[in-house]
């Protein structure tokens, strides 16, 4: 059976290690009567009060996900993944993205590649609406794989910003919300460690599988959807019945727990899983829980709050094209995450 962990990704070390980080830069938190920290470490995107207005923060990459591209020597794409790792997550605070800047690292010079990633970084750019005001690039042979021209990392940050009275940082998450998933485009840019130790064990990277429309290059590099659009729209409609908005990535469900920790998250009405998530399941005998705690399974991106909103919601999300199922309610609890899987309520909070 195979498992995140042996893909050489622990969540557990992982959540330690983040443990480790707020303890050293939570003391970089002084006070200024210019600004203030309104909310650091932890949530979607870290927040600078600054008078009336709120500076939201996040930084993010694409993870081995590059690897794929280098393998279908295919760069146009991965750029997108960039800008929505990013976009994605400082809109789940309520914050609008407004300026976007990158870096580069190369192991030898390629202006091709160059020109392919930045290709695919002004179509997401442009998709969010929001300019990408700079950026670096650096030429670090000794760094990445030596020998290997093609070898390249990207990541970047985003700037977003928002009124204060408009910040949604999950506090206001209440027994009785529903819970709203938005359909996602795939695996997006997270699990690739897992996803490509199963599949490329058992598949060519341009094999044609049974679950899986096309083949599992372009599957695998099918692009993050970008959710800024929509969330706007739906901002400006429903603020005051919105009480939390999570990006599904990296440790998929659980991640809903860090909006709120006074209530439980009951998911009783999931998708079934389907193409590439059927695919790693059945080739690597991934078992439910071990999906459900590493990928999106389906489920991009959640909207919670009270049923008017989420039935507005699904207005908004079916204009853009976007798929969404309401997948569970908000009961009492302790921040527990749980999902109903083959008939049986199965824990997801990682401890």
């Amino acid at each position: 059976m195979s498992k995140y962990s042996r893909a050489g990704v622990d969540l557990k070390k992982i959540r330690k290690i983040h443990s480790t980080i707020h303890t050293h830069i939570s003391k970089t938190y002084f006070s200024n009567p210019e600004y203030s920290i309104l909310s650091g470490f932890g949530h979607y995107a870290g927040l600078i009060e600054i008078g009336s207005k709120v500076m939201a923060l996040h930084s993010d990459g694409v993870g081995t996900k590059i690897l794929v591209a280098i393998m279908m020597k295919k760069y146009d794409s991965i750029g997108i993944d960039c800008i929505a790792m990013n976009v994605n997550d400082v809109i789940c605070v309520g914050a609008i993205p407004i300026g976007f800047v990158d870096y580069i690292a190369l192991s030898a010079p390629d202006k091709k590649l160059v020109g392919a990633v930045v290709k695919g970084l002004s179509k997401g750019a442009t998709e969010s609406d929001m300019p990408i005001i700079g950026g670096e690039t650096a030429i670090v042979p000794d760094l990445l794989h030596e020998g290997n021209s093609t070898s390249f990392d990207l990541v970047g940050t985003v700037l977003g910003m928002a009124d204060r009275n408009r910040v949604i940082l999950g506090d206001k998450i209440k027994e009785g919300d529903a819970i709203l998933g938005i359909e996602s485009s795939g695996l997006h840019s997270n699990g690739y460690s897992l996803a490509r130790r199963v599949l490329l064990s058992n598949h060519k990277i341009d094999d044609t599988t049974r679950f899986i429309d096309g083949s599992i290059g372009e599957e695998l590099l099918k692009p993050t959807r970008i959710y800024v659009k929509p969330v706007k729209e739906l901002l400006h409609a429903e603020h005051e019945n919105l009480h939390g908005l999570a990006h599904i990535t990296g440790g998929s469900f659980t991640k809903l727990s860090r909006l709120n920790e006074r209530v439980n998250y009951n998911l009783n009405s999931l998708p079934e899983p389907q193409g590439i998530f059927m695919q790693i399941m059945k080739d690597g005998k991934v078992d439910d829980r071990e999906m459900y705690t590493s990928f999106n399974m389906g489920i991009g991106f959640c909207i919670i709050g009270t049923k008017s909103s989420i039935d507005n919601a699904k207005s908004i999300f079916e204009k853009s094209k976007m798929k969404s199922i309401e997948i569970g309610q908000i009961t009492k609890g302790s921040g527990k995450v749980s999902a109903t899987l083959n008939g049986r309520r199965t824990p997801l909070t990682i401890t």
